[in-house]
């Protein structure tokens, strides 16, 4: 058991790096607003740690109580609805605040000698109770498709069309090497309703520009089957982008016989070697073997390389595209191993979703929605960062004295973000900490 003297140290010590983390967000915001709301952007962030509920973490209501005290609620409540309602600044600002911390991380990874990766994935946000928000569009309901799969020794599932119920969609991108913990980039929320409506294409092409003009080919862009196509590949090669995607097995590619599906151009070609990969899913170690060969696509002029990962008996091989350069196995491998990282992106999403409560805001209006978002992405990015090696002893003695778990499926988790975040919660809960950022005055 820590003394009330080392807990305290602690908590101070976890506040101070999320203030030198954000601490070139301060002067960009006191450039906007007042100095009070700054202070209540910062005291929010510590209350979205200290208050962890996946169904009402991110009401305003229940917020107010961490920012102040349970008996200022309606006080806490008033600032933080001032600082989303504030029309001096934007949700831009906490976007390009995201991308500079992407920038410092992609200097690192290649500073360190690695290849950058870019992970892209998309999801959705489901708001299905809610009717009369402002920005709402259908989307495809990932959790009712969840309800209506087949389990062993059940029967009589639900049939029929897809579910689609309210909500918004959402794009993510992640930097990160082929090890250590990522960096979250970018995310975007976009709806085809309403005054604010636009489509897929707009808003993937608009952050592809981004991209390209930030970072050009220092990175290898990972896709999973939803972005295959000979559209998108379109996209990419006039970009001059390096990338890697899983193509769908009965999409067409060109090799020397001629236009085929991609199964059928690898379809009794041996593999050129096997290795033992640890399949993080099932926690077992898979005997994998490797093809690789090259195609070609009818849109494309660029040539292109097939690398064929099949990971045994019971499992679905990966048809992975890439314009990456194969001269060997070593390169091949290099290929399957950056798109098992795009995994990253779907933790993501389930950290958001379930442990950050990113479904539970009750906003109104559009830009306030955004805004609160994105200061949870910012503190999802806070999480991440505690993570890298040179925290991995302040990391273990959280886990340790204030989320210690026996089994050891959770003490041997790669990225253990939940236990992470239960521990800040119970820490900070017990000794809250204080900032030296933006000190209250008189006023």
């Amino acid at each position: 058991m820590l003394g009330d003297r080392e807990g305290r140290k602690q908590a101070q010590s976890v506040a101070n790096l999320l203030e030198l983390f954000i601490g070139p967000l301060e002067g960009w915001l006191d450039d906007q607003l007042d100095r009070r709301l700054v202070r209540t952007f910062f005291l929010a962030l510590a209350a979205m740690v200290r208050l962890r509920h996946n169904r009402s973490g991110l009401l305003l209501s229940e917020l107010g109580a961490h920012i102040l005290s349970p008996d200022k609620a309606p006080a806490g409540t008033k600032r933080l609805s001032n600082l989303l309602r504030s029309p001096k600044w934007s949700h831009t600002l906490l976007e390009r605040f995201l991308w500079y911390r992407a920038d410092l991380a992609l200097g690192d990874l290649q500073g360190a000698g690695e290849t950058p990766l870019a992970l892209w994935d998309e999801s959705v946000l489901e708001k299905s109770e809610s009717i009369a928000l402002e920005g709402l569009g259908p989307v495809r309901s990932s959790k009712a498709a969840r309800l209506k799969r087949i389990k062993p020794g059940y029967y009589n599932p639900p049939g029929g069309p897809p579910v689609f119920v309210p909500g918004l969609q959402w794009i993510a991108i992640m930097v990160a090497g082929f090890s250590g913990a990522p960096t979250l980039a970018a995310m975007r929320w976009w709806t085809r309703r309403g005054p604010w409506a636009s489509d897929r294409f707009t808003n993937l092409t608009s952050l592809l520009d981004r991209c390209s003009e930030q970072w050009g080919q220092r990175v290898i862009h990972v896709w999973d089957r939803g972005f295959a196509g000979g559209p998108w590949l379109k996209e990419l090669t006039s970009r001059r982008l390096r990338f890697v995607m899983r193509w769908h097995t009965n999409y067409l590619l060109t090799d020397d016989k001629g236009s085929r599906r991609a199964w059928q151009i690898s379809r009794g070609k041996r593999s050129v070697d096997h290795r033992m990969i640890w399949d993080i899913n099932r926690r077992q170690y898979r005997k994998t073997g490797i093809v690789y060969l090259p195609v070609g696509h009818p849109q494309v002029d660029q040539p292109l390389w097939l690398v064929v990962s099949r990971p045994g008996p019971g499992r679905k091989p990966w048809y992975l595209l890439t314009n990456e350069s194969i001269y060997d196995v070593a390169d091949a491998w290099r290929v399957v191993f950056a798109y098992a990282r795009r995994w990253q992106v779907e933790l993501c999403y389930r950290a958001c979703k379930t442990d950050l409560a990113m479904e539970s805001p009750r906003l109104w209006f559009w830009e306030n929605r955004l805004k609160l978002l994105l200061m949870v992405s910012l503190l999802y990015s806070f999480l991440l960062s505690l993570l890298d090696s040179c925290q991995q002893p302040l990391v273990i003695d959280l886990l340790r004295h204030w989320c210690h778990r026996t089994g050891k499926r959770y003490r041997d988790a790669a990225i253990p973000l939940p236990r992470l975040r239960s521990a800040l919660n119970a820490l900070w809960l017990t000794y809250p900490p204080t900032f030296s950022i933006c000190p209250q005055n008189s006023g």
